[in-house]
């Protein structure tokens, strides 16, 4: 059996962290960059995956699941972050936990242009509408770094987004046929 790739370690080791913290909403814009653990939460029969069509829809999904005396988390990339801002006065204002998990785009080797510019404001858009940001460069820092976050969006009533850079996931290159 061939060694588990740094990023099924940290996918595995997040969905292990989702599950010990009680979450069991997860929602998401399908992201190459979060695509292992996507696939975990899906085949979870303990966890409701459920596929947006815009990110927003994860905030209030969240909020939702809150007052249902549940927990979700929702994952999306960078560019994610710009659809919802709006939506995240709702979690602030009413004092509900929020923890998401940023894929980052318009970074390191970023070949798309239009990912730039949401890519280089998310953690000052993210800060500025009341969340608290965390960012992990390595694969060694993502499992303690989300347990962290997990912890203090559930129990202060806090949001919380840790940010995955780009130099972790990866940058995409359409032309080798990246997804």
């Amino acid at each position: 059996m061939s060694e588990p790739t740094a990023t099924a370690q940290w996918a595995d080791g997040v969905h292990a962290l989702f599950k010990a913290h009680r979450v069991d909403v997860v929602s998401f814009v399908p992201d190459g960059g979060q695509k292992r653990l996507i696939e975990l939460c899906l085949s979870d029969p303990e966890m409701r995956a459920v596929t947006l069509t815009t990110e927003e829809e994860g905030v209030a999904l969240a909020a939702g699941a809150f007052l249902g005396g549940r927990r979700a988390a929702l994952l999306m990339q960078s560019s994610g972050v710009g659809n919802c801002i709006n939506m995240l006065s709702l979690p602030h204002v009413c004092n509900m936990p929020l923890f998401m998990l940023v894929t980052m785009r318009g970074e390191w080797g970023e070949f798309n242009p239009w990912q730039v510019p949401m890519g280089q404001s998310t953690p000052t858009v993210l800060e500025a509408s009341g969340v608290i940001v965390y960012r992990v460069n390595s694969a060694e820092e993502v499992c303690p770094t989300v347990e962290g976050a997990l912890q203090l969006a559930f129990q202060s009533r806090c949001r919380a987004a840790v940010l995955l850079s780009q130099k972790l996931v990866g940058a995409k290159n359409f032309a080798r046929g990246d997804q």
